[in-house]
């Protein structure tokens, strides 16, 4: 996870109080589950309902959410992917990690070797892997 952190670009989004690994967990809660309230983004998580409300904010800063009132409760916000990728997303899932898995390997010529190894990972666990385990 610290690689893939690694990798993705920093540029303009100045400084905040979330990691970049909490923002990643709770974007991929509200994609499986769009339309959420915090309080349900929390409990799927493992989370702080403080820390999702601070995640939501920086992924509502850089486009990524939209939230809402919700009609049945006009209390709670509800929270729902852009329908659009912003130009955040966009430079986000362009990022390349090729650079920084070359410089994390003692041989950077198995670099296809992992990036493959990888891949088969990321067809087994899921951004919510983290909260299943308590992390």
């Amino acid at each position: 996870m610290k690689l893939g952190e690694a990798a993705i670009p920093t540029e303009g989004i100045g400084a905040h109080g979330t990691s970049t690994q909490s923002v990643i967990i709770v974007a991929a809660d509200i994609r499986a589950h769009p339309g959420t309230p915090v309080k349900d983004i929390a409990a799927r998580t493992g989370f702080p309902q403080s820390k999702v409300s601070a995640c939501v904010a920086r992924l509502r800063e850089a486009g990524t959410v939209e939230t809402r009132t919700d009609p049945a409760d006009r209390r709670r916000t509800l929270i729902t992917p852009s329908p659009s990728a912003s130009p955040r997303v966009a430079a986000v899932r362009a990022a390349d990690i090729d650079g920084v898995l070359t410089r994390a390997l003692e041989d950077p010529a198995r670099l296809d070797e992992v990036k493959a190894a990888l891949n088969v990972l990321a067809q087994h666990l899921d951004p919510t892997a983290l909260a299943r385990i308590g992390g």
